[in-house]
């Protein structure tokens, strides 16, 4: 058995510092393991006792009759430390510390977490700084929350991860009151050893688990999350996870555009994206979501039938779907005529969604009737059944009714219960019918319900330690940059690199035609707040236009520039930003938006952590404001989208092959041109280790 295995279910669990008084805090876990049930020994340790709760108490760890599985420890700092000590030389598998005062506290309390973790050896620990964790599948409760003293814990197959012992505390009372159950629930603390992935990844193969909910504040190891993630997707047991810090405060000052706009929460939502975990928009969508999903039931499309007996509530509820971007389309002739034989209507009269049987009244045949009309239609993925007021005297006939009509059917069927009616609530999820309070939990459960399939995971990236060699760390200036680019088959545009404005006039007579003139320089990484970028020049402009860039950089105290770059002028293309950005939890990011100077503004993104593959270039185009310019816009001929999704895949294998010495690159812009003519680089940074 694996020490995580040992730590949710041991069999035999010593509690370092019990109290005899069960009204303390560390007189609780003693009374929860008798409480619910566990079956295995338990062994207090508290040298002042000789018994607690007619238990046997040992005065020291070396006194317990064996090495147990799993232990608390209830002491402060200043002692657990000798403990963990203890239960590592008895031969425990994994310790819970609870006391806080560590790592979240300040620089003395980071060092006495180290030394608590370098005390437990091989030895696993939970925490410090942790609540513990509650196994309702086994009736195991190795914690002090006092959310433990809630009258009925239903089990269920629901499992739930949480950086913070408050939150799991919350959604274990919230969900009792909800009538919905748990399997297991693990508090992680500040994750000394043992963090949020480890027991992420145990709980994927959990046989009681379905749903996996995460309460998340950082991630320690991507990696390991990354890999829980995609074996939960091949099982499909959904991860939800809320995730907090979601303001841009976590977007940094940056070198270049990607940087500010690839924000620290916008990585996770992309790292979410590309994994299929589920991100829970917010507190109330943590317990909504996987508590529908536990179901085992999934939508195949976006279209959602929605039966009511209240009309205000039925309408409050589609309005609800529309801004979720869920569809609640009429229903199809044959179903339209099926519910006016049953309703008695004129068809004309019912053949819209919401369907409202307020008029026909709460009869059971009738309730019955319109929900398996609903459920058998091929214009519909789920039901939604409004519950109104009028079902508040005969709740059984409403349960009994959904029942009977989702034991027929594979559809999801979910209840909105309009009044103001926790017990209702409860009484239809205690029998399996996910159920909820408002529209906007409706709505969000219905989109999280839809089935989307998870692309193959891309190979990752060799780096190639030749690539950068021989320069210099910093900004490089556009040439260098662009010239790596253009080795991974990104197109660049056709340019020359001058020394002076003798030589930048020479080079603009070569390329003929209109001209763009650049500042090259890589400590001046955007060059057009210095006035050093001129677009349309004539060769003969090209002189005067260097004696005016040179003298405007001396004005503004700039340093002297290494040169000029003369490049060909593009017409007629969509400007987009492409870039790379190394994030410091999650790692390298690709971007891709709407480019040019008013980047920031419009802040029209799509990210994706490497590698990827084709299927995530090709989904970035389309969650972009952009795309619909891409496609071709009142009349534009549509652009090389194409070649926009090859230069993306080329730009991110040259990221991959950079390695770590890469901090950041961006192209900016790149137009893609008219379909059929590819796209061009225009501008580039790269920035070094």
């Amino acid at each position: 058995m694996s020490a995580v295995a040992a730590l949710l279910r041991p069999r035999s669990v010593a509690i370092i510092g019990a109290s005899a008084d069960a009204s303390k805090m560390t007189g609780r876990p003693v009374g929860y393991l008798q409480k619910y049930g566990f079956t295995g020994e338990i062994w207090p340790v508290n040298p002042r006792a000789e018994a607690i709760a007619d238990l046997r108490c040992y005065p020291d760890v070396a006194s317990l009759p064996g090495a147990p599985d799993a232990a608390i420890v209830l002491l402060g700092p200043d002692r657990a430390e000798a403990a963990v000590r203890d239960l590592a030389a008895r031969g425990c598998q994994a310790a819970i510390v609870l006391a806080s005062g560590y790592g979240e506290a300040n620089e003395d309390g980071a060092r006495r977490q180290q030394a608590l973790k370098e005390a437990a050896g091989s030895m696993r620990l939970l925490g410090p700084n942790t609540i513990g964790l509650v196994n309702l599948t086994d009736r195991m409760m190795l914690s002090a929350t006092g959310a433990l003293e809630v009258g009925e814990l239903p089990a269920g197959r629901i499992s739930v991860v949480s950086q913070s012992g408050g939150i799991l505390g919350s959604l274990l009372s919230r969900a009792a009151d909800r009538g919905i159950g748990f399997a297991k629930l693990v508090s992680t603390g500040n994750e000394a050893d043992l963090d949020s992935s480890d027991l992420i990844e145990h709980l994927v193969e959990d046989e009681a688990t379905d749903v996996i909910a995460v309460y998340m504040e950082g991630l320690r190891r991507p990696e390991v999350f990354k890999r829980a993630a995609r074996r939960a997707a091949e099982l499909g047991k959904p991860i939800v996870v809320y995730k907090v810090g979601r303001s841009d405060s976590g977007a940094r000052a940056a070198t270049s555009h990607t940087g500010a706009l690839a924000g620290a929460d916008r990585v996770y939502d992309a790292l979410f994206r590309q994994h299929g975990v589920i991100r829970a928009e917010t507190f109330t969508d943590l317990l909504d979501i996987p508590a529908a999903l536990a179901s085992g039931r999934r939508m195949e499309g976006e279209r959602v039938a929605i039966l009511t007996s209240t009309g205000g509530a039925g309408t409050l509820l589609a309005d609800n779907c529309g801004l979720a971007g869920i569809e609640v389309p009429a229903p199809d002739m044959d179903t339209t005529q099926a519910l006016a034989t049953l309703l008695n209507e004129d068809p004309a009269a019912i053949g819209r969604n919401p369907v409202d049987v307020t008029l026909a009244g709460l009869r059971p045949d009738l309730f019955r009737g319109a929900i398996t009309a609903l459920l058998e239609s091929p214009a519909y993925d789920a039901v939604v059944v409004v519950i109104g007021s009028s079902a508040l005297a005969t709740p059984d006939i409403v349960a009994g009714a959904i029942l009977e009509c989702q034991a027929r059917s594979t559809k999801p069927i979910l209840a909105y219960v309009s009044p103001h009616a926790p017990h209702l609530v409860r009484l239809l999820n205690g029998k399996g019918i996910p159920a909820f309070a408002t529209p906007e939990s409706c709505a969000s459960v219905l989109r999280a319900l839809h089935r989307r399939t998870l692309p193959p995971a891309p190979a990752p990236a060799v780096a190639d330690g030749a690539l950068l060699a021989g320069l210099p760390a910093g900004n490089l200036n556009e040439a260098e940059s662009k010239a790596i680019f253009a080795r991974f088959g990104v197109p660049v545009t056709r340019e020359h690199v001058a020394i002076d404005a003798v030589e930048a006039e020479t080079a603009a007579r070569a390329l003929g035609g209109e001209v763009v003139l650049k500042i090259l320089s890589r400590a001046i990484a955007h060059k057009s707040d210095l006035g050093g970028v001129k677009v349309g020049l004539t060769a003969e402009q090209v002189p005067g236009a260097c004696a005016t860039m040179l003298e405007r950089l001396r004005a503004a105290g700039a340093p002297a520039p290494e040169g000029f770059l003369v490049q060909e002028r593009i017409r007629g293309g969509v400007e987009m930003i492409l870039g790379f950005h190394r994030d410091p939890q999650l790692g390298p990011v690709i971007l891709l938006g709407s480019g040019g100077v008013a980047a920031e503004v419009f802040q029209d993104t799509a990210l994706r952590l490497l590698p990827i593959g084709r299927a995530d270039a090709e989904a970035m185009v389309e969650e972009l404001k952009a795309a619909t310019l891409l496609r071709g816009y009142r009349g534009a001929a549509p652009a090389d989208i194409p070649a926009l999704v090859d230069a993306v895949m080329a730009f991110a294998a040259m990221a991959g092959a950079a390695g770590e010495r890469l901090l950041e690159a961006e192209i900016n812009p790149l137009f893609v041109l008219p379909e059929g003519q590819g796209v061009r680089a225009v501008d580039g940074l790269a920035v070094l280790q």
